[in-house]
């Protein structure tokens, strides 16, 4: 009996780790083409359900495509209510997984012919190359799955007839909550409702608990996989907050609904169940769970607008603003991680643009933005230390790249900050005419990046600006020295104007080269490779 009860036990355990196997062999498989399909079909709440419901049948994940839909929402190229359209459409698509149980795992019983696959997969994954290491590990997951539903049917048998539905709580509404509570309880210690459905398919096959108890366990998995999802978003960001809580909400609203659907649905089909097999028990098991699912969503997508606005008011934003995107929950999803920091150094570079216009201002030098600048070397601090986290493997180009021009436009942007400190050298800029001329070209130039529709026409701009005062400084350098030496002017004032005039240049610079790689970092599709850093015209601090 002990035997049984550890192979049983062994059976979740090796479903859960082919769930695990096959979602990361299919997210390395799909590379960035479902991030792409997300990005491009969410636009409404109803696009995102199909949406979000599409990549989680895909990626058998539905914490990945939930991950993925709060660094959209995080980097800001999704509004929440587009974001939740997608939760909502991935607690459909997980539904899938009970399908794929239901039907390859119990009626045809591939437990024992799918272990030649599982060495197939596994030595794809260790000789292969991508994408083929990534399709033998996807397999060996998909094989895994059955092996360990196998294991768990085979350490059930014995208890056929001594574990009876009588063992458990009555059918009755006290009953049904009892089991609710329980199948809450069980995905809290498994972390996965996919693999708690699985169990209950078991259980039901083999006679353990009847169908209404089944259903009950299941209504209370769905619920309990909101725990754990509201669980990973203390301490994180307010999008992974939000996104953690609608979530929470909505599951919980869905369960409502199938806890009153469970006694007529339950009278529906029971002629349909005394008619046929076990099997047609687990068939309406996972029918009754994308019922209640796709209700769930029916209802609530329409709404989706203030549902949205409901959940940010319950949620509302908290900490730095400028360091709201950020979440370290978000690092498990490269590309995401990557959305976030391009979308927070964007944010950075706007509040660093305000400050160096108004430090340019005549008058204002001395006082311009100390406080904002503060807050600013916070953010970019911060920053740093989540990009330095983030990890994009060389074989995915696309993530890579954009991960890489990230790190540039970071450094440019520390760069820039550093500048705009140097308040000495900024007033140096309003004694002379030469120079409040070029530094009212910087400051014009500043003021005109939030009105470009187009990041390249700024770009641009910045490339011609510091190319015209590279130019300048050299020509500005020769009429100082010459000044000097006639004794027109002392050494000490020429080289504080010289500081001052090569200051606008790299300021320039810095703007130009950071405007550059965030425009690649936030490209969807693989950038060209950017030149690199010491082939660009060396312009020395």
């Amino acid at each position: 009996m002990t035997a049984d009860i550890l192979l049983a036990i062994g059976g979740v355990g090796l479903f859960l780790l082919g769930m695990v196997v096959l979602t990361e062999g299919l997210r390395h498989l799909a590379g960035d083409a479902l991030r792409g399909l997300l990005a491009r079909f969410t636009r409404t709440p109803l696009r995102g359900v199909a949406a979000g419901a599409l990549t989680t049948a895909v990626i058998q994940s539905s914490s990945a495509t939930t991950v993925t839909a709060v660094g959209f929402v995080g980097a800001g190229l999704l509004t929440f209510p587009q974001g939740l359209g997608i939760v909502l459409g991935a607690n459909v698509g997980t539904t899938v997984t009970g399908w794929i149980v239901a039907i390859l795992g119990f009626k045809l019983n591939l437990g024992t012919v799918v272990l030649p696959l599982v060495l197939l997969g596994v030595l794809l994954r260790l000789f292969a190359r991508a994408p083929w290491r990534h399709i033998g590990w996807a397999l060996a997951g998909f094989s895994l799955l059955f092996v360990g539903i196998e294991a768990m049917q085979q350490g059930m048998v014995p208890f056929q007839g001594v574990v009876t539905p009588a063992d458990f709580p009555d059918d009755t509404l006290l009953g049904r909550l009892q089991m609710v509570l329980i199948g809450i309880a069980i995905t809290l210690v498994t972390q996965s409702s996919s693999a708690g459905v699985a169990a209950a398919l078991v259980a039901l096959g083999t006679g353990a608990i009847s169908f209404p108890q089944a259903a009950a366990l299941v209504i209370g998995m769905d619920v309990g996989t909101t725990f754990t999802a509201v669980l990973a978003t203390v301490g994180g960001s307010t999008a992974m907050r939000q996104t953690g809580y609608a979530h929470l909400v909505y599951n919980s609203l869905a369960a409502t609904i199938a806890f009153f659907l469970l006694g007529p649905f339950a009278v529906a089909v029971a002629p349909w169940l005394l008619a046929g097999s076990t099997g047609n028990a687990q068939l309406a098991l996972v029918a009754f769970h994308t019922t209640f699912n796709c209700l769930g969503v029916a209802l609530v997508t329409p709404f989706a607008r203030p549902f949205g606005r409901l959940i940010a008011r319950l949620v509302p934003e908290r900490g730095p603003p400028l360091l709201r995107r950020l979440d370290s929950g978000l690092l498990r999803d490269p590309s995401a991680a990557v959305d976030a920091a391009v979308a927070t150094i964007r944010d950075i570079a706007a509040g660093l643009t305000i400050i160096l216009t108004k430090q340019l201002e005549p008058g204002t030098a001395r006082q311009a933005g100390e406080d904002r600048l503060a807050a600013v070397d916070e953010a970019l601090a911060a920053t740093r230390d989540f990009v330095e986290k983030i990890r994009t493997e060389p074989s995915n180009q696309a993530a890579h790249r954009r991960h890489l021009a990230t790190m540039h436009a970071l450094d440019h942007l520390i760069r820039l900050a550093q500048r705009c400190d140097q308040r000495a050298r900024i007033e140096i800029l309003q004694t002379e005419p030469r120079l409040r001329r070029l530094a009212s070209l910087l400051r014009g130039a500043t003021m005109a990046i939030g009105q470009d529709d187009d990041p390249g026409v700024s770009e641009e701009r910045f490339n011609r600006l510091r190319r015209l005062l590279r130019e300048q400084r050299s020509r500005y350098r020769e009429r100082m020295v010459e000044a000097a030496a006639a004794q027109q002017i002392g050494a000490r004032t020429t080289l504080r104007r010289l500081d001052s005039v090569r200051w606008l240049h790299r300021v320039a610079y810095h703007l130009w080269r950071t405007l550059h790689h965030l425009g690649l970092a936030h490209q969807a599709a693989p950038p060209q490779p950017a030149a690199p850093e010491s082939s660009i015209e060396l312009e020395n601090e």
